[in-house]
């Protein structure tokens, strides 16, 4: 299908959510991508306008680059659903799982997929006694997040004791509920899939290198100081390994259309374990998905045309 032949489409973004000026960003990408290929598209903020005004525009599909609550979390594409337009990435249920890291821990614990050592502190369990244990069970250093949000924000490393209870208050500041995380020391890996079920492929997995391994807010969107591998230095079994465990936690948490996994690899064993799925993926000129795609032959604008192309609804995958 030819970008002409599309017909109207909405791109999402900027949202509600703390991720909007990542959101803008991605979305004038996508914007300008897609208008390239032919498409007639247009930009739609949901934090200005009613998703109504979608239908009665005539929108014929809608790519999502909203990233968090409100847009990443299966609330838009609920609301998608109801008004019956076709959109791009992971449905209603696999976009609330994947937003909330503790439920996808659960899922893939379940399925026995590797990811690190966890604890999970609820609002009634953040009390001073509550949050100085955690260490006890974990050990430090550990990570301290919020498992509703992304782009690194509202996370803290806590090296020792006296910094646990000031990490769960700043992530407490995003989320009523606060996931505490095994430190894995190692090599921070990503892997992009694209498609859905069987027919789902991983791309190149990419090797991020950050100063003192601070790949936080500002150095993912606003710094050059990051290096990227792509090829990944991997070997060709470890490489193989990775985009395995990809696509089983995708296929697992029932994505579909794009996403992207993030991993670490243990330096004292090579093991792998997984992080979290993001089903929005960042689209801007840092961003690791357009880098992984090129890397695959793909350019940013095919990458966005071929999304746009496979937008669907649940009610008929």
């Amino acid at each position: 299908m030819s970008g002409a032949a599309i017909g109207k489409v909405a791109v999402l973004m900027g949202g509600s959510s703390a991720e909007r000026a990542v959101s803008l960003m991605s979305g004038a990408g996508v914007l300008a991508a897609l208008r390239s290929q032919g498409v007639d598209a247009q930009a739609f903020d949901p934090a200005e306008r009613d998703l109504v005004e979608l239908r009665r525009a005539g929108i014929a599909r809608v790519f999502i680059a909203l990233h968090g609550r409100h847009g990443e979390d299966g609330t838009v594409q609920g609301a998608l659903e109801l008004l019956g337009i076709p959109y791009t990435g992971s449905g209603v249920m696999a976009s609330a799982i994947a937003m909330d890291k503790v439920m996808t821990k659960r899922v893939w614990q379940t399925e026995g997929l590797p990811t690190p050592r966890w604890q999970w502190l609820a609002p009634d369990r953040q009390s001073r006694e509550d949050v100085n244990a955690v260490p006890d069970q974990l050990g430090l250093p550990l990570i301290v997040k919020p498992p509703r949000e992304g782009s690194s924000i509202g996370i803290s490393k806590v090296a020792g004791y006296s910094q646990m209870q000031d990490a769960v208050t700043l992530a407490a500041q995003y989320d009523p509920d606060v996931l505490c995380e095994e430190f894995i020391e190692g090599i921070e890996l990503t892997c992009p899939v694209l498609g859905r079920g069987a027919a789902a492929k991983a791309l190149p997995v990419v090797r991020i290198d950050a100063p003192d391994g601070q790949y936080d807010f500002q150095n993912k969107y606003y710094t050059d100081v990051v290096r990227y591998g792509i090829p990944s230095g991997l070997s060709a079994a470890e490489e193989a390994e990775v985009q395995r465990l990809t696509l089983a936690a995708y296929r697992t948490l029932g994505c579909r259309g794009w996403g992207r996994a993030d991993l670490m690899m243990r330096a004292a064993d090579r093991q792998i374990f997984l992080l979290e799925m993001n089903t929005s993926p960042g689209m801007t000129s840092h961003s690791l998905v357009p880098m992984s795609a090129r890397a695959a032959g793909l350019s940013y604008e095919q990458l966005c045309l071929r999304l746009l192309q496979q937008a669907t609804l649940d009610s008929t995958r």
